[in-house]
């Protein structure tokens, strides 16, 4: 045989083996410090020194049950980053809130009632549900930054011709791969330039944010909270699974690898920096991509992880009849619990 099928079988299995040793020798402490520092280390940009933030309202428009404003915002690189900012009405005090990452499509837009070209959507719901939308009329301050590679932040080669919905993922993570660079890497790190941002509003209350993502957007919203613990409780929709039952079995956009991750980490192991934070995670049993086998082997493994931690009652999971898409019926009531004052 001249395939290198059992190459990569044998490949996984060596790594997983040497993860297993490193990890007999240490402490659950120990393992959670490493596998952070390596985490980081993962997502590195090379930064010699980031942007100001410098916040800039570009629009503000009063809807019937909130408000919502556009801004756009520094990251790095002299890159301004667009976002809408989702606020209830009548706040009389610090708010809950919530950066919520849209996944594959039309980009923030699409997860805040908005068609692609700004109109309001008031037909049926697609695979995102409209996320962020749901959460501020739950009385959240809901912040969606326009993720690198979609919408408006596409190449201006894949936005030629009124393409709608394409990405530039494929071209970007490429070509930063040349600099010593991941994709989500530096999706991550203008999540948490964003995160910077929602704690720099008078109106949120500090203590009480959240993050929301779904796909992609929930890999952000993962390797986001496990480095960064401002963010105090976490919804991941669609996500949560083993790189080997996903990524490594079925056809997926290129942003998901991040190079040299299965040195030090399997993916439940990675999610098992955000204990004992609250964490609920969200999949539906007919997903293609991310298969629910392997979602089970990843549940079952945190499951483990928060017990142990004394915090088995943070961990919240719904496995629900649908395929790749946002459920939300028991995550957002349990995000509002977990936020609460």
């Amino acid at each position: 045989m001249w395939n290198p099928d059992s190459i990569m079988e044998n490949l996984y299995h060596s790594y997983e083996n040497k993860r297993l040793q490193q990890k007999r020798a240490e402490n659950s402490e120990q393992t959670k410090i490493r596998l952070k520092r390596h985490l980081i280390k993962s997502l590195d940009i090379a930064l010699e020194e980031q942007d100001e933030l410098r916040p800039l309202l570009l629009e503000c428009t009063e809807l019937e049950d909130h408000i919502r404003e556009r801004i756009e915002l520094g990251t790095v690189w002299g890159v301004r980053v667009p976002a809408y900012v989702l606020l209830p009405k009548g706040m009389t005090k610090r708010t809950a809130a919530v950066l919520a990452l849209h996944g594959h499509g039309y980009g923030s837009r699409q997860i805040i009632g908005l068609h692609p070209n700004g109109t309001e959507n008031t037909g049926k719901l697609d695979l995102h549900g409209n996320y962020a939308l749901e959460l501020v009329r739950r009385g959240f301050i809901v912040v969606v930054p326009e993720i690198i590679g979609f919408g408006d932040r596409r190449l201006a080669a894949d936005q030629k011709d009124g393409q709608v919905g394409n990405s530039s993922c494929q071209t970007l993570a490429s070509h930063l791969l040349l600099y010593g660079i991941s994709l989500a890497g530096l999706r991550v790190h203008e999540a948490r330039r964003a995160l910077d941002y929602v704690l720099s509003r008078e109106d949120v209350d500090p203590a009480r944010v959240g993050c929301f993502g779904f796909s992609g957007g929930g890999l952000i919203a993962a390797y986001t909270a496990a480095i960064d613990e401002r963010i105090k409780a976490t919804v991941l929709c669609a996500f949560v699974n083993t790189f080997k039952g996903s990524i490594m079995q079925i056809r997926h956009c290129i942003d998901n690898y991040l190079p040299g991750v299965l040195e030090y980490s399997e993916l439940p192991e990675l999610l098992e920096l955000l204990a004992p934070r609250p964490l609920f995670i969200e999949s539906g049993q007919q997903d293609p991509i991310f298969p629910i086998e392997t979602v089970e082997v990843a549940i079952q493994y945190l499951r483990q992880v928060y017990a142990e931690a004394g915090a088995a009652e943070k961990l919240g999971v719904h496995l629900f009849e649908g395929v790749h898409e946002v459920n939300g019926s028991q995550a957002y009531p349990w995000l509002i619990e977990a936020l609460e004052s």
